[in-house]
């Protein structure tokens, strides 16, 4: 009997309209266009706008044309992992929310936090409900509305994020197409580097909370740049070695979109050529959890079955880790 592997069988993305550039954003505080790029190779992003709009807004457009794209109904959906730093609320959960917004009756469902990760994290937790039998259709939605959290008075950090969603369906594979491996670490000692200090049981929300701004994301940018750089380049290789895999038989490296240089970090110890990396962080920024499923759905059309795709992220926590992933199918 073959064995089982959890395959992408679907991808989808969704992006707001609103387009925040860097020129907007030089009347907001003290930068330019030409330093934001020269650092972090961002030249906008996305921004949900309206009365209202939470991350399960971004979900719904980008599962509901996943539901299409695969030809199923919300109904055969039996498992939503959502995974987001920005949910709609405390409780209940975002995939909850989005399994009512989408009409997934059948469909349990949790978020999953993990930073910048979260998507890896979840694939590699939604692939063994299907590897073990389990389920045969599982949602990973990565989504963030970072708009929501960040400080737009802070030059360090507002500059980085934007809001968005990737989501994929997996299902049982017997070709040996799916995830292959996976190397995923944490590392709790990071947390001072990369955080939101308010609004959980440490620091509930209060007029002082809010007044020092502990309700928006912080980054010490140097030190966590340092670390990502180094790790997230080193989980690649580890998973790549592991493998068997050189650059010659990996076609696509996905990394999380953070930062281009670590993008080019990461793909350089890899030893793999610019024209075998996803990168759409000039248009999109960092959108969290969002970011490798959003590669996946823009890449979709250039992916071939068998293709050997490495994904790799690093995110505040500190995690990281990459997957090693047999692409499935041929878009027809």
């Amino acid at each position: 009997m073959s064995k089982i592997h959890a395959a992408i069988t679907a991808v989808n993305g969704y992006v707001p309209d609103y387009i925040l550039t860097n020129k907007e954003l030089e009347t907001m505080v003290d930068t330019n266009d030409e330093w934001i790029v020269t650092r972090t190779g961002i030249k906008e992003r996305r921004i949900l706008k309206g009365e209202g709009k939470a991350t399960s807004d971004l979900a719904v457009p980008a599962v509901q044309g996943l539901l299409q794209k695969r030809g199923i109904t919300a109904d055969e959906i039996e498992l939503i992992i959502f995974c987001t730093s920005t949910p709609d609320m405390m409780f209940p959960a975002t995939a909850n929310i989005l399994a009512d917004k989408i009409g997934a009756k059948k469909a349990w469902g949790y978020d999953l936090q993990a930073a910048c990760s979260g998507f890896l994290f979840g694939l590699t937790t939604a692939a063994q409900f299907i590897e073990s039998g389990k389920h045969k259709k599982v949602l990973v939605v990565g989504a963030d509305k970072m708009s929501s959290v960040v400080n737009y008075h802070d030059r360090n950090t507002c500059i980085l994020f934007g809001d968005g969603c990737g989501c994929v369906l997996l299902e049982p594979n017997e070709e040996g197409n799916g995830l292959i491996d996976a190397v995923l670490k944490t590392d709790g000692a990071g947390g001072p580097y990369l955080n939101i200090k308010g609004g959980g049981s440490l620091n509930p929300a209060t007029h002082e909370t809010v007044e020092a701004g502990l309700h928006y994301a912080y980054q010490e940018g140097r030190t966590v740049f340092k670390f990502a750089v180094t790790n997230m380049a080193d989980v690649a290789v580890e998973v790549m070695e592991r493998n068997n895999l050189t650059s010659d038989n990996v076609d696509w490296l996905v990394p999380h979109q953070a930062n281009k240089r670590i993008i080019d970090a990461t793909a350089e110890r890899a030893g793999l050529p610019e024209d075998k990396v996803m990168v759409n962080i000039h248009k999109y920024g960092n959108t969290t959890s969002g970011t490798i499923p959003l590669c996946l759905w823009e890449w979709e059309d250039k992916l071939k079955k068998g293709d050997n795709l490495i994904l790799a992220a690093f995110g505040g926590g500190f995690t990281w880790g990459s997957i090693y992933l047999k692409w499935a199918y041929t878009k027809s």
